[in-house]
C-alpha cells in the first residue's frame, strides 16, 4: 500500500505542468473523501444496487 506522500506525488506526476494551487488542494480534497469513502465501506460494508434504489425510491415518494 502506498503512503500518503508516495499518492500526493502519483498525483501531482497526473496534472498539468499549469495547474493552479487550487486544482491542487481540489484533487487533494476528492482523493481523501475516496480514501475515507473507500475505509467506510471496508469496515461497514456496501449497499448492493437493489437495496440503494428501494431505498432511494423511498425518499422520492416521502
Amino acid at each position: 500500500m502506498s503512503t500518503a506522500k508516495q499518492q500526493v506525488e502519483s498525483l501531482l506526476h497526473k496534472l498539468p505542468e499549469n495547474c493552479s494551487l487550487e486544482d491542487i488542494q481540489y484533487h487533494l480534497y476528492v482523493l481523501d473523501k475516496v480514501r475515507h469513502g473507500l475505509e467506510d465501506a471496508k469496515q461497514q460494508g456496501t449497499l448492493s444496487q437493489d437495496e440503494v434504489e428501494k431505498r432511494l425510491s423511498q425518499w422520492l415518494t416521502e
